[in-house]
């Protein structure tokens, strides 16, 4: 099998603007749990028993601990408006959420301001960060809307502590993904229309080269399907929709 090449880094950002205008319309409805955004509120609970167990595991934690992250850094990538940011600075974590639209960042600040909880929230892409040394660094839905997924990795890469721990998802480019979120999630309007372009999700076989090539090294993977009786559950069945965790590569001796 031939080699990939390696990917160009010549942009200096990935925010797609178009892409960042379409989930800044959103922000006023994203708390909303049958608004715009319901699908990533019914996502959540499956994100986050993974994003638990991933810590767990990671920091040898006890799975009886309500602030498994006390004292870690923590960064959400593409954060919107909180809905992962504030589980997490509530399982201890001093929590800073970037996103590339200023109206999910005002309307994260604003619940997060109810909700008693300071969380550091930024307009400003993962590249332009200028902040490194995260222990967790978490990106979920976000890479398949970005315009270079490998520079994109490159920034989470940055970001992360060397001990530190990436845990990102992302939709599969399979049929069953087409069929389920774009012909029947936006066509039935249980995802706004336009939310996605297929073309753009990544395999587990293309995403894997490029954390690579990031300098990371996956640890874990899972899926997330659809069962009618619980909602979202992890699966070992990547085809819709799969979570990975990992790691920085260790440096050659």
């Amino acid at each position: 099998m031939a080699s990939n090449p390696a990917p160009s880094l010549t942009p200096t950002s990935t925010i797609d603007p178009a892409e960042a205008a379409r989930f800044g319309a959103m922000a006023a409805d994203w708390w909303n749990p049958k608004g715009s955004s319901a699908m990533l509120h019914k996502l959540n609970p499956a994100r986050l028993s993974f994003i638990r167990g991933a810590v767990d595991a990671h920091w040898h934690s006890d799975a009886k601990s309500l602030r498994p992250l006390a004292g870690k850094r923590a960064l959400d990538v593409g954060c919107g408006a909180g809905l992962l940011c504030e589980p997490l600075a509530r399982l201890g974590a001093h929590v800073t959420g970037i996103d590339a639209a200023p109206e999910n960042i005002a309307a994260a600040q604003a619940h997060a301001t109810a909700q008693g909880l300071a969380i550091d929230y930024r307009a400003v892409g993962v590249e332009a960060l200028g902040e490194t040394g995260f222990d967790l660094v978490t990106s979920m839905e976000v890479i398949e809307h970005v315009t270079d997924p490998a520079r994109f990795l490159h920034g989470l890469a940055d970001a992360l502590a060397p001990d530190g721990l990436l845990i990102l998802s992302t939709p599969n480019r399979t049929p069953l993904s087409r069929l389920a979120m774009i012909t029947l999630g936006e066509g039935l309007g249980q995802i706004p229309k336009g939310t996605h372009d297929w073309a753009k999700f990544l395999t587990p076989e293309e995403i894997e080269p490029l954390l690579n090539y990031a300098g990371l090294r996956v640890t874990r993977w899972s899926g997330l399907m659809f069962d009618p009786t619980r909602g979202f559950v992890l699966s070992e069945n990547r085809t819709l929709n799969y979570l990975l965790t990992a790691v920085k590569t260790a440096p050659a001796a």
